[in-house]
Formats: structure tokens, sequence, C-alpha cells
């Protein structure tokens, strides 16, 4: 295993993926959405180490870079709720009616 990967391996900050990777990022954004973007990366990273078993560090990183940008950019076009990648965006509220299951009889 290259000295890079094993330097990716350790960290644990969003900013210090952004800054490994050297992706430009807004400060304030990732404030907000960090653990959505978190996730999202962690979900592509899977992907990647599932689909590509016989890659070398240097390409696994590369595509861990890409994942690393995709993740940043779903938040940029999408939401956390709509994205729904944890459980408290899955569950339905108790004890609340939504207009749309009210009917005119």
């Amino acid at each position: 295993m290259s000295a890079e990967l094993d330097k990716f391996k350790q960290i644990v900050d969003a900013e210090e993926y952004f800054e490994f990777f050297q992706i430009p990022y807004d400060q304030k954004f990732v404030n907000v959405n960090r653990l959505h973007i978190l996730k999202k990366f962690s979900q592509f990273i899977k992907e990647i180490d599932d689909n590509y078993t016989e890659i070398s560090a240097s390409e696994k990183l590369n595509k861990y870079r890409e994942a690393l940008q995709k993740a940043y950019q779903v938040f940029l076009e999408s939401t956390p709720q709509q994205e729904k990648l944890f459980k408290v965006f899955n569950e339905k509220p108790k004890n609340v009616i939504t207009l749309t299951e009210i009917s005119s009889d």
C-alpha cells in the first residue's frame, strides 16, 4: 500500500479531505453540510472499493478524489432532505398529518 493511501486513511475531518485532494471548497457550505458530504463520500468510497479491487493505490486515490468532488456537488445541487442519507429523513414524524393525507369528501 502506498504512503499516500496510508495518509488518506488517517484523515477524519471534511476539511482535511478537501486539503489532501487539493479541492477548493466553501467553508460555510461545509460547515452546514459536513455530515451529509462525508456520508455520501463514504458511500462512494464503498462503491469504489467494491468495484475496483485490482487498481493501483494512485488510481484508487484519483477515484476517491472524484468521489469527494461528486459528494460535494450533490449537496450544491440538492438538499439533505432530498438525498435522505440519514434515518431521520426517512422516518415519518409521529402525531403529524400531512396535507396530502387530508381528503375532501
